[in-house]
């Protein structure tokens, strides 16, 4: 039998609360229960004990914001943010909501949005254990925390991403973003095949490579990123497919 989420919403916006009660309507995995015009009001209907598996949180609201009613809460749902600014991405990435929707968005994207909720609900033990990855976003993008904001990195543009101590690099044409998390971690979080492992220190962008020499990638710009003798079975492998 199909899964079927509850669902609640909290907008102090009546636009976006229609908007969000339509694409609930559409979807056959999510249930409304209730549609709430502020964070107070929220707040007072969790704590008289309702439960949802999924709510769809504004951020600007009066008095109370979503974040601040995130941090109240001590037993939140999956928590899926709906906001006009990308300012509060790293807020939302410490509080570990599972999407965050910047307005104005549409059905496609919030689709993509209720599918890993879905997929939080069905595997809330594993989800438990892996460590806070970066936040992931649709299509070809990524935001990653660097320093004190998060900053989106479409992987297209992405030519390898070198491990170093407790912190990895990700090199663009135009820029390096140092990143603190673990290369293990960033590596669950790519979802195209064309990134591979060549190496412990290594991640490459099978698409960006300009040619092969000496045992290492060449890249744009010249690089070289090396190819380690376990691991080239493995990228020919891959090279021969893409």
């Amino acid at each position: 039998m199909p899964t079927i989420l509850t669902c609640a919403i909290i907008d102090d916006e009546e636009i976006n609360r229609l908007t969000l009660e339509h694409y609930i309507s559409l979807t056959s995995s999510l249930k409304l229960v209730e549609s709430m015009d502020d964070a107070l009001q929220g707040l007072n209907y969790f704590r008289a004990g309702n439960r949802v598996d999924v709510l769809f949180l504004d951020v600007q609201m009066p008095q109370l914001n979503g974040l601040d009613l995130l941090r109240i809460l001590p037993d939140p749902p999956i928590v899926i943010l709906t906001t006009a600014h990308e300012d509060f991405a790293v807020d939302a990435f410490d509080l570990r909501v599972t999407d965050y929707l910047v307005k104005p968005f549409d059905y496609a994207r919030f689709s993509r949005a209720v599918q890993r909720a879905l997929l939080q609900h069905e595997a809330p033990a594993a989800a438990a254990v892996v460590p806070a990855p970066p936040m992931a976003v649709p299509d070809n993008d990524l935001f990653v925390k660097v320093n004190s904001k998060m900053v989106r990195i479409n992987f297209d543009d992405v030519l390898y991403i070198e491990a170093l101590s407790d912190y990895v690099v990700i090199v663009t044409e135009k820029q390096k973003y140092i990143v603190y998390t673990t290369m293990k971690s960033l590596d669950a979080r790519l979802p195209f095949e064309h990134f591979v492992r060549v190496h412990r220190s290594y991640i490459l962008n099978l698409k960006r490579i300009e040619a092969i020499e000496d045992g290492a990638a060449v890249v744009p710009g010249g690089q070289h990123v090396p190819i380690g003798k376990s691991y080239q079975e493995a990228f020919f492998s891959k090279l021969n497919r893409i």
